[in-house]
């Protein structure tokens, strides 16, 4: 292990796959994109391992941990959409996988017949509850030697990088009518 200009500890084979892809135009940001990717990458690896091959990838995972901070009536497809990032259609084959597997159930709006709402299950807050503490093991081990200041400034600018994708792609949307929002 070497260390940065910053002072961080690296993997050289990762930094060379950053540099790589970076294409050695010394663009930072281009640098900190890949980072951030294999960072991501490494805790979602950890995070299914966590989930102790119960079975469900990071997508579907997603979705019912999101149904399960809902209220009883829980969410429409559009509005998981947008909180997953992901089109209509993905969050449809994804509640599709969690219905077949009895961890969540489509119901009807109470207010609106047309749309369907999905919702978790007793057994879908099973699966999670038994999931939660192995995952908990993983993440705590993939963050070893982070501090709780440094962990809360990790999130703040791992939003932050959120925020500027949405708004960018907010930003495209309107400059491009011809493409549909998602």
């Amino acid at each position: 292990m070497a260390r940065d200009p910053g002072g961080f500890l690296y993997n050289p084979g990762v930094r060379a796959s950053m540099d790589a892809f970076a294409l050695g135009s010394g663009s930072l940001a281009l640098a900190a994109a890949a980072a951030v990717r294999s960072a991501s990458q490494a805790v979602d690896r950890l995070r299914s391992q966590g989930a102790e091959g119960r079975g469900l990838s990071a997508g579907p995972l997603d979705v019912l941990a999101r149904l399960s901070a809902a209220d009883n009536e829980g969410l429409s497809i559009g509005d998981l959409a947008r909180a997953t990032g992901v089109s209509s259609r993905n969050v449809t084959g994804l509640v599709d996988t969690l219905e077949r597997e009895g961890l969540v159930q489509r119901v009807q709006d109470r207010h609106d017949r047309r749309p369907v709402r999905a919702r978790i299950t007793p057994a879908g807050r099973d699966w999670l509850e038994a999931c939660r503490e192995p995952t908990q093991r993983a993440m705590s081990a993939v963050f070893q030697g982070f501090t709780d200041d440094e962990l809360v400034q990790f999130r703040h600018l791992c939003l932050r990088l959120v925020e500027n994708q949405h708004r960018t792609e907010r930003y495209l949307n309107t400059a491009r009518p011809d493409q549909p929002t998602s």
